[in-house]
């Protein structure tokens, strides 16, 4: 099995947004802002195959589905399909595509299964042999947004998803699709139902898994999130969340399990390691993945 990173389109957000309640003297340390305290950041997504005989995309980036004013607006940087560029770069199509898991169904992680927005077409979807996976109690959520979290959803996409009949919703540790080559961990606190992917690695120590590389989407969005109090202003529950990536981080770093970051605008993967107080750090850390081995 060979690894890739998949670039997307770039995003410019709101740093204070980006880090919670962490103060600006704090998170500058770690990211450089610009004049308008926006920061730089990558919606990457991890392509790998074979992966029980087929070609898996995790996450799909933001796209270009947006018309321009809702693009300025929300600071997507290019005006072209990046991810379907970055595809072709590492020798695929959409059209190669047999399954795409969705960590959940934001914009900035799903958008990128649209066709890029031209004036009067409807929305459309791309990848037409993928089957789509889902976590059950996010498709729930999907279909019936909070207020709260209402415009980070695309309207048009459920209808879409069922549409294509190839939807898989998946509220277990692993798919129909995948099998057991993928097994998915769930997390609530920065949306309900959020999926995290681990690929599982060769090694087996006590019937456990051993040298994968799991996606952690919006758990741990880049490097600077591994630290267990940052959290983002855009997550539903920050103690929850704390919670959940602490539990998490402590697994992967047990299991030797590579962290694979979709919003860091620098860096692709790294390992987690810990230091004498307890405090969770990255290191060998990768910019991007060329056909990997994982």
């Amino acid at each position: 099995m060979k690894l890739w990173s998949i670039s997307g389109n770039t995003q410019k957000l709101d740093g204070g947004a980006m880090f919670g309640n962490a103060p600006r003297a704090l998170w500058e340390r770690w990211v450089q802002v610009d004049a308008h305290n926006r920061i730089d950041l990558a919606c990457r997504a991890l392509l790998a195959s074979p992966v029980a005989g087929k070609t898996v995309l995790f996450d799909a980036g933001i796209g270009t589905f947006f018309p321009p004013q809702l693009r300025e607006r929300y600071g997507v940087v290019e005006d072209h399909h990046v991810l379907l560029e970055s595809l072709a770069q590492a020798g695929f199509s959409h059209e190669d595509i047999d399954v795409v898991v969705l960590s959940h169904l934001h914009f900035d992680h799903a958008g990128g299964l649209l066709a890029p927005w031209a004036e009067g077409r409807a929305p459309s979807l791309l990848f037409p042999n993928a089957t789509f996976i889902v976590g059950q109690a996010h498709w729930q959520r999907a279909l019936h947004p909070h207020p709260r979290d209402r415009a980070s959803f695309i309207p048009e996409l459920p209808a879409l998803l069922q549409a294509s009949g190839r939807l898989e919703l998946v509220d277990g540790a692993h798919s129909q699709a995948l099998g057991d080559a993928v097994r998915f961990h769930h997390s609530e606190g920065h949306t309900p139902g959020l999926l995290l992917a681990e690929i599982l690695g060769p090694r087996r120590v006590d019937g456990r898994a051993h040298g994968g590389v799991v996606f952690c989407a919006d758990l741990i969005p880049g490097r600077p999130w591994v630290h267990v109090p940052i959290t983002m202003g855009y997550d539903r529950c920050a103690e929850t969340l704390i919670d959940e990536k602490s539990a998490f981080l402590q697994d992967m770093l047990a299991r030797e399990v590579r962290l694979f970051f979709t919003h860091d605008a620098g860096c692709a993967s790294a390992q987690v390691v810990r230091d004498e107080k307890g405090r969770f750090g990255t290191t060998g850390e990768q910019v991007a993945l060329h056909a990997v081995p994982l």
